[in-house]
């Protein structure tokens, strides 16, 4: 007997405004422009696509297109799509790593 499956569907699990921010820092956070792209577009679906795109100013093909994963949205999509959505980008410094202390050997 095959087993049944489902695909799986990130956008059912953003149901808050907490969610959705952690989902797309971490997305920001690979540095990756499609894997931030496509985070964009998951949770404008979340959102719903059409108030999205209504709230950015771009219709609703065009914000598909730009935001799947071979999509290449311009930084006035994503400002606009971000305020549509109640975010905004921000900036903070990368962490840096302090060197690790090197110990002599004791004879």
């Amino acid at each position: 007997m095959a087993i049944k499956t489902t695909p799986f569907d990130s956008a059912e699990y953003l149901d808050s405004d907490e969610t959705i921010a952690a989902y797309l820092d971490e997305a920001l956070e690979s540095a990756d422009p499609a894997h931030i792209a496509h985070a964009l577009g998951v949770v404008a679906r979340a959102k719903g696509m059409t108030e999205i795109a209504r709230g950015a100013g771009v219709s609703r093909e065009h914000l598909y297109r730009a935001l799947k994963e071979t999509g290449n949205p311009e930084l006035a999509t994503v400002v606009r799509v971000l305020k549509a959505l109640g975010l905004r980008l921000a900036t903070q410094p990368i962490a840096e790593e302090k060197p690790k202390r090197r110990t002599k050997a004791r004879k």
